[in-house]
């Protein structure tokens, strides 16, 4: 097995974001363009990044114009590091609240089947990902 770091799965990760990815909330809000990627992936990304480093997962509270539009997640590692590979997806003056730590969802997830999609996009790219984290 060939050694990677975090940038490979970053690159990984950015090369297997697709609209068939996308969390469909956010497909019905504003759809899915490849000029904006990370849109609608933070948290399958971020249990991929959990999945990998281990550490905590964030969430927070997305507002547009004073108004709750959804959570966003990412990840803290065990080092208390707060990683986000998915915070540029808001370009439309979107604010994210102070994360808290929110459990790993046990078993299938809501969105198991984009979550395996993803996953294996990215094996396909690194040749291999650690299991899911329990």
């Amino acid at each position: 097995m060939i050694p990677w770091n975090l940038l490979d799965l970053d690159s990984a990760l950015r090369a297997s974001w697709a609209a068939d990815t996308c969390s469909p909330d956010d497909l019905a809000r504003s759809g899915w363009q490849p000029e904006n990627p990370a849109w609608g992936h933070c948290d399958i990304t971020a249990l991929i990044v959990n999945d990998v480093f281990g550490g905590d997962l964030m969430a927070g509270e997305v507002h547009s114009d004073g108004v709750q539009h959804g959570f966003h997640m990412w990840n803290r590692l065990a080092s208390r590091i707060e990683i986000d590979l998915t915070r540029e997806q808001f370009q439309r003056g979107q604010t994210v609240t102070e994360g808290h730590v929110v459990k790993r969802p046990p078993g299938p997830l809501r969105r198991w089947d984009e979550y395996l999609l993803l996953r294996n996009r990215v094996i396909e790219h690194l040749g291999f990902l650690p299991e899911p984290a329990a």
